[in-house]
Formats: structure tokens, C-alpha cells, sequence
């Protein structure tokens, strides 16, 4: 990639865009894409040679090109174009990639995309954008190759090879009758069936799809379920309204599991990068929560208020606490983070409950004891054999971890169970709940071994 940067680079300096224009026929537009940003950064708004570069592809290519692009460069490029040249990329477009770049734009953007669209695909983008933001309408595709029950093999290979060049995908057709889905068939299928056979003695009737309204994280997970390459899209009645293509899908995935992240990290999701988005923006977006957890680490504080007798009388003890709070923290952390995987991977339901808690519960006695026991010799060795201490620092490591672990696995599917987002219970949220715990426990073993 550096060693082409450097050459479309010099040719465009010398003004050899024919040169460059064959190079650039010959790779793939994600590279392309690439390339664009690599030359010219943040600054293409305001670099001629942004524009000139991408007139230079071919039609087809380009509007390959302008789908892998980032929002800004569409506003861009779309101020620069002509109408004729809007038209064309336009033509060379999926509906759902111009779907996804309208509802990035600003109205007077929008206007002039719908202006210049055909009667045809208007109302398709109209169609699409009137489901719910995260619903699999919203993410479908209108383009895809529908065949009827009586076409032999032989026409049916002839109606894709009319139809095909304008689909998004031609690799499973979809078997339509009075516009319901009654079957689906693969042009693997078709090329090892006769040219003879009818399309209704070869196809599938067992069907998997999803409604328009599903919410699309589902849609993606299907995808990785069943390997699918596409998935129908009907409505209430079973009439095929679009499919869902992998690229698609592994948008939502990568969207989706950005927003678990955020969410695990105690930030509000932002649906900008971090450049793009300003210090105030970002502010806005992490300030909350830590309000939030600033304030419910009040309770922490009241605790230890509520044991400075005890500090006072044994000031050995203040030393431990905040190991002691960070071994229940992380403990916590480690159960919350494998659970809300599971739960989004749907390899844990709220069924799985009690079994859950109950192996968290064994794995936390596990690692207790180890920990209790090394933490033990530990101070036993280092605080003058004192053996009361070792075992006042032991017992709170072993509860601690058990209690932690618990809460750690019972808060995400809690969570789930009256419909919020388990990714809210996460690391932040579970550490402070789990440091209040942590201290009462700690103190109330404190009081009852050391007598203070």
C-alpha cells in the first residue's frame, strides 16, 4: 500500500492520469477507499487533486469506492459533483448503500439525492427509511433475484444473467409466489440440477428469515449462526419485502459490539469516531456515568466512616483496603464481562440463571482459597507472625471473591431479564457496588477476629 501511495502520488504531481487511471482500475475499492485517506487525510476538502482522483475511476468502480467512504468525504464529493455525475453514481448504486449515506447527510444533501433519483428507487429509499432505525427493514436491500416455482433451471439462469449485473447478490435466488417466499435456491443448486428440472423440484421450503421489524442484532447473529450469505426479509403477511447481505451484517456486529464497549467502559455510545468528535462531545458522553458513579461511591465512604474506630485502634488495616477492594472489583469484573459476552453471543439465557451462579460459586471458591493462602503466608511471614491478621486478610479475601463473582454474574442477566442493556451492569457499576460490599465485609471479619 505505501510503495502505490507514493506512485499515485508522484503521477498525480506530474499530471499522468492516464497512468493513474489504469492502476487504479486494477484494485479493489475497499483499497481504494483506503488509499484516498492515506492521501489525503483530514485535508481532502481542500486538496483539488481529492476530487480529480476520483473522477478518474471508472463508473462502476467509483461508485464502489464512494460506498466504502466516510460520511464527510460523501458531503464532499457530493457538493463537487454535478448533477449528471450524481445521477450516475447513483445508478451504479445499491439502494441500501444510498439508504446509508442519506441518513448521514444534512436535508439539503438529501434533497438533491431524492431529486436526482428515478421514480423507482425513491420510493425504495422511502420504504426503507420509514422502519425503525434498528430494525432489519432498515438494513435490507431491495435488490435481489426472484424466481418463480414453474421456470425450469435453463430460464432460470437466463432471467439471472438479464437481472443479475443489477443485484447485490446473485448467489441465492428467492422463490416467489404472489410476491409470498416459498422457497429458496442457491445457483450451486442450480448448476448441479439439469437445465430441464423446475425450480419447485429443487429448491428449499425450509425457510429461515426474519421480520422487517427484528431488531437487526439478531439479523447479525444469524448470520454467524447459520453462515448465511444473505437472509430474507418478509413482512407480516410472509411476502419477501428484501434480504440482508454478510456486508451488512457484519456492519451491524461491528457497530454493535463498539456500543457494548462503550457501554462496559461507562460511556454513553457516540456514533462518530473519536477524531471526528469534539472534546466537548466526548465529554458529554463520559461525564454522566461518572457522575453517577462518583455519587453511589458515597456509600463506600460512609462505611469506612462508620469503621474509623476501628482504623484507629488497628491502623494496620487501612493498609489492606484497597487490596481487598481491588481483588473484589476485579473478581467481579472478570464474571460480568464473561456473562455479557455470553448473553450476546446467546450462549447464555436468563434460563441458564441458577447454573450460572452456582458454577460462578464454585469457581470463586476455587480461586479464593488460592488467593487466601498465598495472602496468608504472606503477611503471616511479613507482620511479625502475626497470625490474627493473616487470617482477618484471608477470610475477607475468600468472601470478598465469592460475593463479587456473584454479583458479577446475577446483576448483567438481571439486567437482561427486565430489558435493559446488560452492558450497563458492567465493569464501572459492578466495581463500586462490589467496593461497598467489599469494605462491609472486610470490616465486620476485622471486628469480629481482631475484637476492635
Amino acid at each position: 500500500m505505501k510503495s502505490l501511495l507514493n506512485k499515485i502520488d508522484g503521477m498525480l504531481k506530474e499530471k499522468k492520469f492516464s497512468q493513474v487511471k489504469n492502476i487504479l482500475s486494477q484494485e479493489n475499492p475497499a483499497d481504494i477507499c483506503a488509499l484516498f485517506e492515506e492521501l489525503f487525510g483530514d485535508d481532502f476538502d481542500e486538496r483539488a487533486e481529492f476530487i480529480i482522483l476520483f473522477r478518474l475511476l471508472p463508473k462502476d468502480l467509483a461508485a464502489e469506492v464512494f460506498a466504502h467512504m466516510k460520511s464527510d468525504m460523501h458531503k464532499h464529493l457530493i457538493s463537487m459533483f454535478t448533477d449528471k455525475e450524481l445521477r450516475e453514481i447513483l445508478d451504479e448504486s445499491f439502494i441500501d448503500d444510498t439508504v446509508d449515506v442519506i441518513e448521514e447527510m444534512p436535508a439539503n444533501v438529501v434533497a438533491r439525492i431524492l431529486k436526482n433519483s428515478t421514480t423507482a428507487e425513491r420510493k425504495a429509499i422511502n420504504q426503507i427509511l420509514n422502519y425503525p432505525k434498528d430494525s432489519a427493514g432498515s438494513i435490507m436491500t431491495i435488490e435481489y433475484v426472484s424466481l418463480h416455482k414453474d421456470m425450469t433451471v435453463s430460464e432460470a439462469f437466463e432471467k439471472i444473467r438479464k437481472v443479475g449485473v443489477n443485484k447485490e447478490t446473485i448467489y441465492t435466488c428467492y422463490v416467489t409466489e404472489n410476491r409470498k417466499l416459498i422457497g429458496v435456491v442457491t445457483v450451486k443448486d442450480l448448476f448441479m440440477a439439469d437445465e430441464d428440472d423446475k425450480i419447485s423440484d429443487i429448491m428449499e421450503t425450509h425457510i429461515i428469515s426474519v421480520d422487517t421489524h427484528e431488531d437487526k442484532e439478531i439479523v447479525g447473529h444469524m448470520f454467524g449462526k447459520y453462515d448465511f450469505l444473505s437472509l430474507p426479509v418478509v413482512d407480516r403477511e410472509k411476502r419477501l419485502v428484501g434480504i440482508v447481505t454478510f456486508d451488512d451484517a457484519m456492519d451491524v456486529i461491528q457497530e454493535e459490539n463498539t456500543e457494548d464497549v462503550e457501554k462496559l467502559a461507562a460511556i454513553t455510545p457516540n456514533e462518530e469516531s473519536y477524531f471526528k468528535t469534539g472534546v466537548f462531545g466526548h465529554a458529554k458522553h463520559r461525564i454522566v456515568w461518572l457522575l453517577v458513579l462518583m455519587v453511589s461511591a458515597t456509600l463506600t465512604q460512609i462505611i469506612i466512616t462508620k469503621y474509623e474506630n476501628a482504623l484507629q485502634a488497628v491502623p494496620t488495616l487501612l493498609a489492606f483496603l484497597p487490596m481487598i477492594m481491588d481483588t473484589g472489583g476485579n473478581s467481579g469484573a472478570q464474571s460480568s464481562t464473561l456473562i455479557i459476552r455470553g448473553m450476546a453471543l446467546n450462549e447464555i439465557h436468563f434460563f441458564d440463571f441458577f447454573r450460572v451462579v452456582f458454577k460462578e460459586f464454585r469457581i470463586s471458591i476455587l480461586v479464593s482459597a488460592i488467593l487466601a493462602v498465598v495472602n496468608g503466608v504472606r503477611i503471616y511471614l511479613m507482620y511479625d507472625q502475626n497470625i490474627l491478621l493473616a487470617a482477618t486478610i484471608s477470610l475477607s479475601i475468600v468472601f470478598t471473591i465469592i460475593v463479587s463473582k456473584l454479583i458479577g454474574a446475577m446483576l448483567p442477566m438481571l439486567a437482561k431479564k427486565v430489558h435493559l442493556d446488560p452492558a450497563i451492569m458492567a465493569t464501572p457499576l459492578i466495581t463500586t457496588l462490589v467496593d461497598s460490599c467489599s469494605i462491609l465485609i472486610y470490616f465486620n471479619i476485622a471486628v469480629a477476629i481482631l475484637h476492635i
